[in-house]
Formats: structure tokens, sequence, C-alpha cells
């Protein structure tokens, strides 16, 4: 069973109909008993960096999702949910992240392009991850945001993008993986990344 986290953060439905697309039985829970027995786990999100912060405080769910990585279980962060794995957002200065990851969420530069950016762009691989089996170099996939990860630790950026900046558009690191793209929304390219993650074996 794959939990999709329910913390009032947008594009749980999305999220939840294309994992089922697949064939997996998911469930959008934000119980703590739940998340914790689940197979996989999916942290969506569209919002802004300290409102989602303070959603998790308030149902509960930071040392949940610590526990779940703690633990091994498959773990992808989706959009907003990819920034919250990180210490800190420039979107919300002085609010502290999950800190799962190292790095930081900046703003894109506002140097000719639309801000935020919405809309399809091409995926390039510096480290292949494992979201990424059987995906060619340059797939297009679906984009809203406007800001990104700047990662410590460029061992586990697996996919990136350029958008006036090089963006860190996936990152791998053990059981953890996020993707700032929407996969949800990437058509058969996004249900490809979907099926090779809820078909992860676990160590």
């Amino acid at each position: 069973m794959v939990a999709i986290i329910d913390y009032d953060a947008g594009n749980t439905k999305s999220v939840e109909k294309a994992i089922m697309s697949l064939g997996e039985q998911a469930l959008i829970t934000r119980d703590k008993d739940t998340i914790l027995r689940a197979d996989k786990v999916i942290l969506p999100g569209v919002g802004a960096f300290g409102d989602a912060m303070e959603k998790l405080r308030t149902y509960g769910l930071i040392e949940v999702i610590k526990s779940v990585v703690e633990k091994n279980t498959p773990f992808l962060g989706i959009c907003l949910g990819l920034q919250l794995l990180f210490e800190a957002s420039e979107e919300a200065e002085g609010v502290e992240g999950l800190g799962i990851l190292k790095g930081k969420i900046v703003h894109i530069p506002d140097k000719g392009l639309k801000v935020p950016q919405i809309g399809w762009n091409s995926l390039s691989f510096p480290n292949r991850g494992r979201l990424f089996e059987g995906i060619d170099e340059g797939a297009y996939v679906y984009f809203v945001h406007s800001y990104y990860l700047k990662a410590d630790e460029p061992d586990i950026v697996t996919a990136t993008t350029e958008y006036v900046a090089l963006i860190h558009a996936s990152v791998e690191k053990g059981n953890v993986f996020a993707c700032q793209f929407h996969p949800e929304k990437s058509s058969a390219v996004g249900l490809k990344i979907l099926k090779n993650f809820v078909e992860l074996e676990v160590d």
C-alpha cells in the first residue's frame, strides 16, 4: 500500500489517481500508524513552504516522516514535498525544513523568463537514479514552481533542468527520493517514474 500524506497541501487526489492507475493501492491519510505501516510513502505538495511546515507540525507529521525515513521505507517528495525535505527556503526565512537532506530552496532569478515556471521542461541525468530507469535523456516533465533546490551534495542529484538557473530537479539518497516536477501530471514519462518508485525493492 502507498500512503499519500494528507496535510492540506494540495494535489493529493491527482497523485492517488496516478498511483491507482498503475494497479497499486493508494490511501490519502494523516494517520500515523497507517503511514508507518505503508510499503511506500509519498509527500506531495503545492503551496508555501512556511505554511506547509506549520501544517506538518500541527498534524504531528514531522516525527512520523522522520520515522518512515529511518525505517528505510521508500519515500517520495513531490514539488513542495521535495522542498520540505531540505533545511530551509528563501520563501520562509527563519522556518526550518525537515532537514532530512542538506541544501536550501532559493528563488528562481527574475532574468527575463516568467516566474513561476509553469510548463514542460526537459531533464538531464548527472547521476541516473532508480526513478529514471527506462527514461530517455531529455525527457519532458511538468513543472509549477517559483523556488528551486540547490542541494549541498552533488552526488544525490539525479536529474537537472535549465530555467534561468541550473535546477536540481530530482534527488535520491538511500530510501529518500524527491522530484521538483509533478510526475503525476507528466503523462507517460511521469507514470513510468511513479511505476519505478512503487516497484522499488526494499533492502
